[in-house]
């Protein structure tokens, strides 16, 4: 008996690709494939956008960006996590840009391209507000006069990340950009120019003015979900990923009667109970089960009791469904549709939480 699937809709993905470029004016996107495509499959997704025009690519190890290179993607590639001293030479052979985080990152790169006459690519990542990575603002002067001094130093770029883009209230969003800008300001006192300049995210994308930069960071709007509830959804986006998994078994049991772990669902009158082959193993959210409901033949019906590893069980009271049909758990599918940031409301989570924890048994199946 099959299990469940993640149908990647990648029609979907290039008409969301579109929406984007639209609304920031077509400028180049580099689209963030991390975490496995965020869920949906860095590869096909990679190949599809790149074959649709995307050139810029963002993951966040090494190994996620030789991974596309072996799968042939041929652009940009961006490695967010802090740069490793031991792999600057895979990064060359591998074509990938890496991030400077650090000022002594950039005094590695020099040592090193003292030592055998070349240097990754890179792009300088400025600490503006996030707290995480990135160069602090008193250490860019420094960072700065290393370019100057160093001008063979492959430096394409410089970015910074928002943490509260995605919010009504952009108040520290605008102080991090405020802080970004004087930084802009000082390379440019410097004669320095940055191929690519980017400060953006999906929320970003929605929330705020990208008119002074040149390359437009996004994920989670790519695939369909919307950031948060806080930003504007006005982007006729769809949920790239249809989530199902099949009924193995349907039962009918009387009024009263106890189900799954637990015992804290009981049925509230005769009805017919179907198990269905996907648990929380295989990224269907646990908690769900007090509010959640699966879609089938176009009506919800409601989770009945925890959620298992392998497993969980569905009310569907007087109807009698088809084992070996599937039911829809997430995402959009003919005339049923559960979105992302439903399920993320009800149990307070977020849509990238949701979309990256699809995993298990899980078989990955891609259209169009």
């Amino acid at each position: 008996m099959r299990g469940p699937k993640a149908t990647i809709h990648l029609d979907r993905l290039i008409a969301n690709y579109n929406r984007v470029k639209t609304r920031v004016n077509h400028k180049p996107i580099m689209a963030v494939v991390k975490a496995n495509g965020y869920g949906h499959g860095a590869v096909g997704c990679a190949q599809a956008l790149e074959s649709h025009g995307c050139q810029f690519f963002g993951v966040f190890t090494l190994e996620e960006g030789i991974e596309l290179r072996d799968a042939g993607i041929t652009s940009d590639i961006l490695v967010f996590s802090r740069m490793d001293t031991e792999k600057l030479n895979s990064a060359i052979q591998n074509n990938l840009t890496l991030n400077v985080a650090n000022s002594h990152d950039v005094d590695v790169l020099v040592q090193y391209y003292k030592s055998i006459g070349q240097s990754p690519k890179f792009h300088l990542k400025v600490e503006t507000g996030m707290t995480r990575l990135g160069i602090d603002m008193d250490a860019m002067d420094h960072v700065l006069h290393q370019l100057v001094d160093h001008p063979h130093l492959p430096c394409e770029g410089i970015y910074s990340h928002y943490a509260t883009a995605d919010e009504g209230d952009l108040t520290y969003a605008l102080a991090q950009e405020a802080k970004f800008k004087s930084i802009l300001a000082l390379a440019a006192q410097k004669g320095i120019k940055f191929n690519h300049v980017h400060f953006s995210n999906s929320g970003a994308v929605l929330n705020m003015d990208q008119s002074e930069y040149n390359l437009i960071r996004v994920g989670m709007l790519l695939y369909g979900a919307y950031p948060s509830d806080e930003v504007p959804q006005d982007l006729n986006i769809q949920p790239v990923m249809t989530f199902t998994a099949p009924i193995v078994n349907v039962r009918h049991v009387p009024q009263n009667t106890a189900v799954s772990y637990g015992g804290v669902y009981h049925t509230k009158s005769d009805t017919n109970i179907g198990v269905i082959q996907c648990g929380f193993s295989d990224g269907l959210p646990r908690p769900w089960y007090v509010d959640g409901y699966v879609s089938y033949g176009g009506i919800n019906y409601p989770i009945a009791g925890r959620i298992c590893m392998d497993q969980f069980m569905v009310d569907f009271g007087d109807t009698e469904p088809i084992e070996g049909e599937d039911v829809l758990l997430m995402g959009k599918w003919e005339e049923d549709e559960i979105t992302m940031e439903t399920i993320a409301k009800s149990i307070d989570s977020t849509p990238y939480v949701l979309s990256t924890a699809i995993g298990g048994r899980t078989e990955r199946i891609y259209q169009d």
